[in-house]
């Protein structure tokens, strides 16, 4: 049915942490053929069901409260599980918002799951931030969708670099930009200045590192005490986000002597840079939404510019600088240029960043009937790495349930639910508690 006579757009979205909720839940508004630029689920006239596969970053639901997305349908499910439910539910679009190795699994379910049939969703799937590691591992893993979204023209000259450096179609790779920028310009206000160290679950990694940015941190607190200071925080202890975090500055700032002026604060990112004088970062996308909204942004040089920490996105940026810069009133001036590849769209471009994006998938709606989803990676192109990305979400070879598989066709019973929960968390605890303990036992 064309997109124009539809009453409603039915959406699904596969996510398993909750950046990545928040990036596939807003994507699916962002690119739906009917509307616009509105971000409010609730306004757009799309019914939008949530699955949240199940795994160590399975977001709270305090975190999914904190993204602020609200779906008409939410649910847990192994990769398998979600396979069976699309057995029997009908979308539009399928947006799959998930690590590589997940999105090639539920790709290969999928086109066995689909073979011979007349019609089948639309499938997105894309990167929820800045591509600075894995370029090629993790654009390959992604192949096979109709669309892989880039959220910038770098990163959308650089995706069809590699699908067509090794024969795969490129057709798929689609630039926009990321959905979740928004809010006003910045204007300095009354309130006292305001610097906010935007703090990531894994980079760096180390207690040196880590102790060395709270110190500088407090540091600047100190040396300007008219200032506030705030280090935001991604997740609370015990909650996991896309990337492991083995020591939350929460637990580092207990053992400090932190000033009247410096918080650690939590919540919508949007929110805190509402109030922001200076974002500072080692290399967060937080970065890009305080470049959209013209906020002055730094990123730190102080532990180097290197491909570890992610900061070496931004050489060109005009955005890398140190805490002796900063504590002596640096401020930072980003590169036109720069900023204009990167997808920030701080000159009002944002409003028409999803336009190709919503084309492409009206006239996809359009076609009788889709081709069949043809991953780059097969069982003849990588036969020693694909089987183990499907094993891993209980896939045989050729995509279909493995024995053995969870099953699906009725709710977990209340006492495995629990299970369920208490297995995360002590697999959490000992991601922060015993394995940092027993990593320093190890150095002794």
């Amino acid at each position: 049915m064309p997109a124009s006579t539809r009453k409603s757009l039915r959406v699904a979205v596969l996510a398993d942490s909750d950046t990545r909720w928040k990036w596939g839940s807003l994507t699916a508004n962002r690119i739906s053929p009917s509307e616009s630029s509105n971000t409010d689920i609730r306004e757009s006239g799309l019914r939008l069901d949530g699955y949240l596969l199940r795994g160590r970053a399975t977001p709270t639901a305090r975190q999914l409260e904190e993204v602020g997305v609200r779906a008409d349908s939410l649910r847990e499910v192994t990769a398998v599980e979600f396979l069976r439910a699309m057995e029997r539910e009908r979308y539009d679009v399928l947006v799959l918002a998930l690590v590589g190795g997940a999105v090639q699994a539920v790709l290969h379910g999928l086109a066995r799951l689909w073979d011979g049939q007349a019609e089948r969703p639309v499938v997105v799937t894309g990167y929820v931030g800045v591509v600075y590691e894995k370029l090629a591992d993790g654009l390959l893993l992604r192949h096979g969708a109709d669309l892989v979204l880039a959220n910038s023209r770098q990163d959308a000259d650089r995706f069809r670099d590699v699908y067509e450096g090794v024969g795969a179609d490129a057709s798929s790779v689609t630039e926009v930009a990321l959905p979740f920028l928004g809010g006003d310009t910045y204007r300095k206000n009354d309130d006292p200045y305001t610097v906010v160290f935007a703090a990531q679950p894994s980079v760096p990694e180390s207690r040196k590192d880590r102790t060395y940015l709270l110190d500088r941190l407090i540091a600047h607190a100190r040396l300007h005490p008219d200032r506030e200071v705030l280090l935001k925080l991604r997740s609370k202890p015990g909650e996991h986000t896309t990337h492991i975090e083995e020591l939350p500055y929460q637990k580092l700032a207990q053992k400090a002597d932190l000033p009247a002026n410096f918080r650690l604060v939590y919540g919508h990112m949007g929110e805190v840079l509402d109030r922001t004088d200076l974002l500072v970062t080692i290399s967060s996308t937080a970065a890009l939404e305080s470049l959209h909204r013209r906020i002055p942004t730094v990123v730190l040089s102080d532990l180097g510019v290197r491909e570890s920490l992610g900061n070496h996105h931004f050489v060109g940026s005009g955005c890398l600088a140190s805490w002796d810069q900063l504590d002596a009133g640096h401020q930072p001036a980003p590169d036109p240029a720069w900023v204009a590849r990167q997808g920030v769209a701080a000159d009002g471009s944002y409003e028409t960043a999803f336009d190709e994006a919503r084309a492409r998938i009206a006239g996809l709606l359009a076609v009788p009937g889709l081709p069949p989803l043809t991953p780059y990676y097969t069982p003849v192109t990588a036969p020693g790495y694909l089987p183990g990305i499907l094993a891993r979400h209980h896939l045989a070879p050729d995509g279909s349930p493995l024995p053995g598989a969870p099953a699906a066709d009725r709710e977990p019973s209340p006492v495995r639910q629990i299970v369920r929960r208490a297995a995360r968390g002590a697999y959490r605890h000992g991601v922060q508690r015993v394995a940092p303990v027993i990593r320093r036992m190890g150095e002794l």
